[in-house]
């Protein structure tokens, strides 16, 4: 059976849908690996819930969770079918790796999910299921996320955490130089990533540059560490993503695409 891939993919602004810089072909081009993919699983910062939450509702909703946008971004979808029974199995997976889950029925995919999709799987022809954050997940807690989540992919169903490499919003700019800090921080965590330093990444915040400044909240840098989870020691591939607005590093990695 196809074995398919783990990935973080930083989905940036919601702008991204509209505006696809340096990513989006380059996940377009990636996303062509997934044509074999039985589903794909979407762990997305933007639908924190108290434990853990799984879509499964046959037929998902595009929500616009964003507002003072343009308003083309209102207007687009992401028509992809969910999996019920996929949904089901993976709250049984989760609650037998010791976290607390459940199915919702009615929640549809947020711009964390269908952003990024609309370029991995432009064609929405790749059945979906978002999985929620735990309002209280730190770094170890989204690395066994991704561990639990990593036989999934066995079944031919990619993992995909999708954040944000950094993540200050306080200091957006729409034009001038990329800030150095987030230059700075990309850098670091390419060099973790791509050497597999678990527990560096794990310990981000206090041995990554500005890390703090890079990431004031953690929960756009924990996708990355489900990735890293869900990648059972694959050799990583960098896929690079440039700076948007300044400061939105948009680097994303995959695992097992080689």
């Amino acid at each position: 059976m196809f074995r398919a891939p783990a990935i973080f993919v930083s989905h940036g602004a919601p702008t991204f849908a509209l505006e696809p810089g340096l990513l989006g072909s380059r996940l377009t081009e990636l996303g062509q690996r997934l044509a074999s993919a039985a589903a794909i699983v979407v762990v997305s910062p933007h639908w924190q819930t108290c434990g853990i939450r799984v879509t499964g509702a046959p037929w998902p909703e595009t929500i616009h969770d964003f507002g003072g946008f343009p308003p083309p971004l209102y207007n687009l979808t992401y028509p992809a079918p969910g999996l019920p029974g996929l949904a089901a199995e993976t709250v049984s997976m989760l609650i037998d790796s010791g976290f607390a889950a459940m199915v919702d029925p009615e929640r549809g995919y947020d711009h964390g999910t269908w952003v990024p999709l609309r370029y991995l799987r432009p064609d929405a022809d790749t059945p979906v299921i978002q999985v929620s954050m735990p309002h209280n997940l730190d770094a170890a807690g989204a690395l066994r996320l991704g561990k639990a989540l990593a036989p999934l992919r066995d079944r031919g169903v990619a993992v995909v955490g999708s954040g944000s490499l950094t993540h200050n919003l306080h200091e957006v700019r729409r034009a001038g130089e990329s800030a150095a800090y987030a230059k700075e921080f990309a850098a670091w965590s390419r060099e973790a990533v791509l050497s597999g330093h678990v527990d560096a990444l794990l310990d981000y915040r206090r041995l990554a540059p500005s890390a703090i400044r890079a990431h004031p909240t953690e929960e756009h840098y924990l996708p990355l560490l489900v990735a890293v989870g869900a990648a059972r020691g694959d050799t990583p591939m960098a896929i690079d993503g440039g700076i948007t607005y300044g400061v939105l590093a948009m680097d994303s990695y995959a695992w097992g695409v080689a």
